[in-house]
């Protein structure tokens, strides 16, 4: 009967890195595409001022992105093209998922829209 103890404590040590490994990892994971889905959304709110005429500095005031580390960038092709980008950095807390991942994790979005 004491073997069988001993083999479950043997077991349960080497399963434990692994499932805490993957529980980081599934937060992260999360952290990433929830941080996504918000600069998507504020993707959609910059294009909103934009396209109210108003500059680069009034949206980056009004969308409050100095304050959260995100960077904006908008570059007009021509006359009838503007490519939007916002990036922000993320901290990867899972211990070797920094070496898959780059740590910090950049996330960025793009959109391009057409004028006519």
């Amino acid at each position: 009967m004491k073997k069988k103890r001993g083999q479950a404590l043997v077991e349960f040590v080497i399963i434990l890195p692994i499932f805490t490994f993957m529980l980081l990892a599934v937060i992260d994971i999360g952290k990433i595409l929830f941080f996504r889905n918000e600069l998507e959304s504020q993707l959609s709110e910059v294009i909103f001022l934009y396209n109210e005429k108003k500059s680069y500095n009034d949206i980056v005031k009004e969308m409050e992105l100095d304050d959260e580390n995100i960077t904006l960038e908008i570059k007009n092709e021509d006359n009838e093209k503007v490519t939007f980008f916002l990036k922000q950095d993320l901290e990867i807390i899972t211990p070797g998922l920094n070496l898959i991942l780059t740590n910090p994790y950049e996330i960025s979005v793009q959109r391009k829209i057409g004028y006519e």
